[in-house]
């Protein structure tokens, strides 16, 4: 699953509207969250941003699988003229709104994502970019003076998240850290 990434201050992507689909208004949608069933349930609204176009918010009214993509009927669509115009349209949710995770183990990208990276003596080595969802396992991207170093996102290289403190601790092995020649 690819990484959320960030709208504007405070709005993440769940998903990118690439196709009408049908006679009756239904989108195909690239999906880019982890929780389709919680982002795309009936009721749900989502901001709608389209390059040359006002925000708008779409109201999901139904979803169903096909051939491996989600197909999403919103209220404010009503057929496939409309649904055409929706092409491109990347669908936002407010970070605001989301709600904590119940494990203490889990967090969404949004709370890593601009995170302090240290090492357990306090030496700061870069902030949290951004988080890549591989099929291997998760990544945090830090930003770093001498380049981007990808850190594997498992307990015994980041042992500790202080979310309060703005903080991930990293215990690297030799070599993670070293810039690439």
């Amino acid at each position: 699953m690819p990484a959320p990434v960030r709208g504007r201050a405070g709005e993440l992507l769940v998903g990118v509207v690439v196709r009408a689909h049908g006679l009756r208004g239904e989108l195909g949608v690239d999906v880019r969250t982890d929780s389709p069933d919680e982002r795309f349930a009936p009721g749900e609204a989502l901001v709608a941003r389209r390059a040359g176009a006002a925000d708008a918010v779409l109201t999901v009214e139904s979803t169903r699988d096909h051939s491996g993509k989600l197909l999403v009927r919103f209220v404010e669509v009503p057929d496939r003229t409309a649904a055409e115009q929706w092409r491109g349209t990347r669908l936002l949710v407010r970070a605001a709104e989301l709600a904590p995770t119940d494990d203490p183990d889990e967090f969404h990208d949004h709370e890593l994502e601009g995170l302090r990276a240290e090492l357990e003596d306090g030496t700061t080595v870069g902030t949290v970019r951004e988080i890549l969802h591989g099929p291997a396992g998760d990544l945090l991207v830090l930003t770093r003076p001498e380049g981007d170093a990808l850190v594997p996102f498992v307990h015994a290289i980041v042992p500790t998240v202080d979310l309060d403190g703005g903080r991930v601790v990293l215990t690297p092995p030799e070599g993670l850290l070293d810039p690439e020649q």
